[in-house]
């Protein structure tokens, strides 16, 4: 699995998300071939949005490129706002039911890109199974940028307040994980779920 992740800047997000259903209902906008669900994350105080695209693979993520390019276009940027990065990146992780999410923390580690494995290996039998188990947990990905040695865990929360729950030992895990994959934690960033689903409408998994 494949995702492409656009962060946006800006624009209006409550006319973006009437606009865009609107159209998808009308079948003005479709989703591209290949991709399963989708993920949008937002961080209301900077006003930036990310659109998370998952896909079925590589190559369906690629072929879908034009398209959104196309959709963006017919969007005013008033509305949608100014997309100041894309980026491709490997799902190595994704485990839970995520329909349930409200809130998300995005850790980003940075190390050498031939730990990258070894790494995910530790995380998947010691420290994912206990993030799944805080209360509030509803699911968890994990992308991997391996060409420059870089990590994005995105842990799911039921509600703000369990997010904030979590703070404490999500740290202690976060900087377990850390130890183990020898990389250091350059990031953390929290956001509310606005989207969380399959591109059928059904609950995202």
């Amino acid at each position: 699995m494949w995702v492409r992740v656009a962060t946006f800047e800006g624009g209006d997000t409550e006319k973006l998300d009437k606009l865009v259903e609107e159209r998808m209902s009308s079948g003005e906008m479709t989703p591209p071939e290949g991709m399963t669900s989708v993920l949008t994350l937002d961080d209301k105080d900077a006003k930036k949005r990310k659109f998370l695209a998952f896909f079925d693979s590589r190559d369906a993520l690629e072929a879908a490129e034009a398209g959104f390019d196309k959709q963006g276009d017919a969007i005013p940027e008033e509305i949608r706002g100014k997309r100041t990065s894309v980026h491709q990146y490997e799902v190595v992780v994704h485990d839970g039911e995520i329909e349930g999410a409200k809130a998300a923390r995005v850790s980003l580690l940075e190390g050498s890109p031939d730990a990258i494995d070894a790494g995910l290996e530790k995380t998947r039998g010691d420290t994912l199974p206990k993030v799944r188990a805080i209360d509030g947990n509803v699911g968890a990905i994990g992308l991997a940028d391996r060409e420059n040695g870089r990590v994005s865990m995105i842990t799911l929360w039921d509600s703000a307040d369990s997010m904030r729950a979590s703070a404490q030992e999500a740290e202690q895990l976060r900087q377990r994980t850390a130890d183990m994959s020898d990389q250091k934690i350059a990031n953390v960033a929290q956001y509310d779920v606005a989207t969380a689903r399959t591109v059928a409408g059904t609950p995202a998994s």
